[in-house]
């Protein structure tokens, strides 16, 4: 089986979890923004709500994820690691679990687009913030291992 998967060295899985951070906030954002614009009268307090979800996310979720999850990564020795070691088991549970209730919540129509779009703008925002917060995690540490 350790043949089959694919296996990289811990600053690989910091990079492989920011892109993946970094994607799903900019799909997130895709979906949300458009849906913002179109149903604004002014932008200023979508946008203003977009900035205070990105500020409460990224400070009290996905700033403390990424730290917890770029120390386990960089206590792993120095033998290759599965690829999809970047989270561990309950991080993929909280992310199937947001992806779940995403998809629904936004097919049940149950909050207009501006809301849902204004929130989808800010926490793909603050996503995007996750990515790249882990891409300055590798360079911290890329440079400390090679220095």
């Amino acid at each position: 089986m350790k043949k089959i998967i694919p296996r990289v060295d811990k600053l690989t899985l910091l990079v492989l979890a920011g892109a993946v951070w970094f994607i799903a906030g900019f799909n997130i954002m895709r979906i949300g923004t458009p849906d913002m614009i179109a149903n604004w009268q002014s932008p200023v307090l979508p946008l203003l709500f977009s900035v205070v979800v990105f500020g409460l996310f990224f400070k009290f979720v996905f700033y403390k994820m990424v730290v917890k999850h770029s120390a386990r990564i960089m206590n792993y020795g120095d033998e290759k690691i599965p690829f999809y070691r970047f989270f561990d088991k309950k991080s993929y549970l909280i992310m199937i679990f947001m992806i779940t209730f995403g998809v629904t919540l936004r097919m049940s129509h149950l909050i207009p687009p501006l809301y849902l779009g204004t929130f989808y703008t800010g926490l793909g925002a603050s996503l995007i913030g996750a990515g790249i917060f882990f891409f300055i995690q590798y360079r911290r540490n890329a440079v400390a291992v090679n220095a």
